[in-house]
């Protein structure tokens, strides 16, 4: 991000971690949730486009991005008081918060701790409600919640995660996640951004992240809400479409493969994801 010199920003949470945040724009605040393992850089398109008619913040959770890569507090919880620390200190209201993943994680965390007095809209991108599956479900539960590893695996994964071949998962599964024929510029960026959470810190949110169950949550949320997923990411689109179904206020939106609709969208596809999130900001 080339004006990140000019506008990165950095605060000490109640536990001591230095954490850095970008603050561009004026107007209705939007706070963006990088994913696991990812730093804002994931946001460039949106922050460099959004912040002409918002205030646009985003967030570089602890040992991510050019935040501190401290040995304590990889959990999602932790992540979330995080979070409500930074709002609280910028006096924010009316915030639309936008989570990516884990991000999404982060931000509905937040709001079953700290309610959702400061806050106006969600936006949930490919996330789903739980991660692990358990054994007894049916075939139709399993559509619905998405889970990515049973629970078995989690554990096998988590090991490799912080082990020799750490790095080499993380780059093989983002892979994965993007589209064959995205710009070898934009996979590197992405990559490289990945990499800079220590291997254990990583392993340790991995756990925490997978080990979380949201599916009582989305009933309860009445703020308007909005649900984007890629029909070819590794997260179920009907998994989405599920949340969006709990949702009491809500709009879903699907990008096609051919529209770069796998775990990144909003990279690989930043005009019509910038249109959606600005339409979406504006009608509800």
């Amino acid at each position: 991000m080339a004006s990140q010199s000019l506008i990165s920003q950095y605060f000490y949470t109640q536990d001591n971690v230095k954490l850095h945040y970008i603050d561009l724009g004026s107007g209705l605040p939007i706070v963006m949730l990088p994913a696991w393992s990812q730093s804002i850089e994931e946001f460039k398109y949106q922050i460099e486009a959004l912040h002409q008619y918002y205030r646009v913040i985003a967030l570089d959770m602890r040992g991510h991005g050019l935040s501190e890569k401290v040995e304590y507090g990889y959990r999602i919880p932790r992540l979330a008081k995080d979070l409500h620390e930074l709002l609280s200190l910028l006096g924010l209201n009316d915030v639309v918060l936008v989570g990516h993943a884990m991000g999404s994680a982060v931000m509905l965390c937040y709001w079953d701790l700290f309610g959702d007095g400061l806050l106006s809209k969600l936006v949930i991108i490919d996330m789903p409600s739980m991660l692990v599956s358990n054994p007894i479900w049916s075939p139709q539960e399993m559509h619905n919640f998405g889970p990515l590893v049973d629970p078995i695996n989690v554990m096998d994964v988590m090991n490799v995660i912080k082990g020799e071949q750490g790095n080499n998962y993380r780059k093989t599964v983002l892979n994965c996640m993007l589209s064959s024929n995205i710009c070898p510029d934009k996979r590197q960026r992405i990559i490289q951004s990945r990499l800079k959470l220590p291997l254990p810190q990583a392993a340790q949110l991995f756990y925490s992240n997978y080990h979380q169950d949201w599916r009582d949550i989305f009933a309860r949320v009445k703020l308007p809400s909005l649900v984007v997923s890629g029909r070819a990411s590794l997260t179920a689109w009907r998994s989405q479409r599920w949340i969006a179904e709990q949702l009491p206020q809500s709009k879903l939106v699907y990008f096609e493969e051919s529209e770069g609709g796998k775990h990144f969208m909003f990279l690989e596809n930043p005009l019509r994801f910038n249109a959606v999130l600005h339409d979406f900001i504006q009608s509800y």
